[in-house]
């Protein structure tokens, strides 16, 4: 009596077939998410500046003004002594930093506010993806 057996399994052409298709996609699909990294970062940039904004108007509404350049962003977590009407539990859970780990600088004139990220390279000025985002930029 002979046995025969069935062995399943995936010949070596098979599997050097899926691992080139594999590496087509990789080649395509790749170039495209990666280079668009710098760009999700200035978008988050961008919310993140308009959420201080919309808080920082909540903060007036309740107080008459808005904090002092020195309050800072810092006052919509914990309103100063001097904001009598202001939401106890805070108008932000934290202070938030921009994407690339920076402390969003916030100036105000007492009329009006400025939120700025300094982009990817952390200072003042640049272009492209190290040009400075703020609440007057277009959404």
């Amino acid at each position: 009596m002979k046995r025969v057996s069935m062995q399943a399994g995936f010949t070596l052409i098979e599997i050097m077939v899926v691992v080139f298709i594999l590496g087509l996609l990789v080649t395509l699909v790749a170039p495209k998410i990666i280079g668009r990294t710098d760009q999700a970062r200035q978008t988050k940039a961008l919310a993140d500046i308009k959420a201080i904004e919309e808080s920082m108007k909540l903060f007036k509404l309740d107080n008459g003004f808005y904090p002092s350049t020195g309050e800072g962003i810092a006052a919509l977590v914990q309103p100063p002594a001097r904001a009598r009407r202001a939401n106890p539990d805070g108008y932000l859970e934290k202070v938030p930093l921009d994407p690339w780990g920076q402390e969003y600088a916030y100036f105000s004139d007492g009329r009006s506010v400025r939120i700025v990220s300094f982009g990817a390279d952390g200072v003042e000025g640049g272009d492209g993806y190290n040009r400075d985002l703020d609440n007057y930029d277009d959404y």
